[in-house]
């Protein structure tokens, strides 16, 4: 159909001539609401952007001779930040001589990685540049485990509510002398 009696009818109609495929031969239109069919494909764009996942690429820095009480806080934090979906790049950073016992770092990289393996995959083998290595590990799509540490921590929370509720009950059941 010629392009002016097309854009009469869609006038008579009251409504808009819409290109649907401009490289095809003829072109492809369409007699629609051009408003509505802005507003729906907004719609369709914003549905497929709530859906897309957006990694972002969190650090947690470690040293090569940190304590168990540090490196469990630092474990923790990963947990977390995995659970909720990002990526961790975990660093271990030499200072002056230590960089001779890159070993001690590799260690740590491995023990990280293996205490985080229920909830995640490893994306990058530990390297060293410069004076620092780092190794790169992305959430598992669905986990095989139960968190490490995370559920240490509110298994010590519900231990600690039990024996306060006991020694409540305790209280109460002992007279009191006056």
């Amino acid at each position: 159909m010629p392009t002016e009696d097309a854009l009469a009818r869609a006038r008579g109609a009251g409504l808009d001539l819409i290109e649907i495929s401009p490289n095809a031969q003829p072109p492809v239109v369409k007699i629609g609401d051009y408003g509505r069919l802005k507003y729906e494909q907004s719609k369709k764009d914003k549905d497929a952007r709530k859906k897309q996942r957006n990694f972002e690429l969190r650090e947690v820095k470690l040293r090569p001779k940190i304590e168990t009480h540090d490196y469990e806080t630092k474990a923790r934090m990963a947990e977390r930040l995995l659970l909720d979906g990002s990526k961790i790049k975990v660093t271990i950073m030499f200072r002056g001589r230590e960089i001779t016992y890159t070993g001690f770092g590799k260690r740590l990289l491995d023990r990280m990685a293996e205490d985080l393996a229920p909830i995640a995959l490893i994306e990058r083998e530990a390297r060293l540049e410069g004076k620092n290595m780092f190794m790169i590990l992305a959430p598992r799509p669905t986990p095989t485990g139960p968190p490490k540490f995370s559920s240490q921590k509110e298994h010590a929370q519900d231990h600690k509510d039990e024996t306060q509720a006991e020694d409540h009950e305790e209280n109460l059941k002992e007279p009191t002398s006056a």
